[in-house]
């Protein structure tokens, strides 16, 4: 089974559903290559809000929450495409290396408990003088996002499945002791909701699509890994596919009014990648 055309076609309905999720979050044009005439990007990197340069990029809740109904299975959809894409790829891995374990420093793990340590004059003088932090060097760089090769795991529910948002919780008072707290008011639809980490998924997803081939050589490598140790986490969850309101692929089938484009896409993807997983190519 050749799915090199029904991966493809995939692509370009994701592509185009991608299209409509920019024009939608009002985040300027597409960066997917052929949509708008422009090169695509090489890193994938937050858009900005149009007419704040490099200021907070806000959208309004139900308009967030319109998206993300979209982007989960795009998300999805696009991570089992590249599973199907990495069947049949071979990767050579750099031999393992027997490195000697590096020795424990006591010091931050004793920081760590509270317990103050004083070093000899010795030891000071070894240390190297204005040494950047990891953490404040690792600020300072450009930061890159990649798809998910993993489905999210299961959110775990309540076991009644029941939950009390914060402006119905109850008060309890003392009279003459204590004054009624006035509780937050509930969630409007129309509250600005801060979308830098939409904008985030947004260009990665666009990146993955833009740069499919090269996703998939970085699943390859994963399963290459993989093979080397005993096996651990699988890349699908069982069940439906995140975010999708199909559970299997059947173009035949009648189409419920509640099923979208995406739905779709994202069942048969999620039959090719399941087919890729199930059925290797090892020629």
């Amino acid at each position: 089974m050749d799915g090199r055309a029904a991966i493809s076609d995939n692509v370009q309905a994701l592509k185009r559903i991608l299209v409509g999720l920019f024009a939608m979050a009002g985040l300027g044009s597409s960066p997917l290559a052929g949509e708008d005439g422009s090169a695509p990007r090489g890193k994938a990197e937050p858009p900005a809000e149009p007419g704040e340069g490099s200021g907070r990029c806000t959208l309004p809740r139900h308009l967030r929450l319109a998206i993300l109904r979209i982007l989960r299975p795009a998300e999805s959809a696009a991570r089992r495409l590249v599973i199907a894409a990495a069947r049949g790829l071979v990767v050579a891995l750099p031999p393992l290396r027997n490195s000697a374990p590096k020795p424990v420093d006591p010091v931050p793990m004793l920081r760590r408990f509270g317990i103050a340590v004083v070093l000899p004059p010795s030891e000071i003088a070894r240390m190297p003088a204005n040494a950047p932090h990891p953490e404040a060097q690792a600020k300072g760089l450009p930061r890159r996002t990649l798809l998910p090769l993993f489905d999210p795991p299961r959110r775990l529910r309540r076991p009644n499945g029941r939950t009390v948002p914060a402006h119905a919780a109850p008060r309890i008072l003392s009279p003459g002791l204590a004054e009624p707290y006035r509780l937050p008011p509930p969630p409007s639809r129309d509250d600005p909701v801060d979308c830098t980490r939409l904008g985030l998924r947004l260009a990665a997803l666009a990146a993955a699509l833009d740069g499919l081939p090269a996703q998939a050589r970085r699943f390859a490598r994963w399963q290459a890994r993989r093979s080397r140790v005993a096996a651990g986490r699988l890349p699908l969850r069982p069940g439906r596919p995140p975010g999708g309101r199909l559970s299997r692929f059947n173009p035949t089938a009648f189409r419920r009014r509640n099923i979208r484009d995406i739905d779709e896409v994202l069942a048969h993807a999620h039959a090719l990648a399941l087919h890729a997983l199930q059925y290797p190519d090892t020629s």
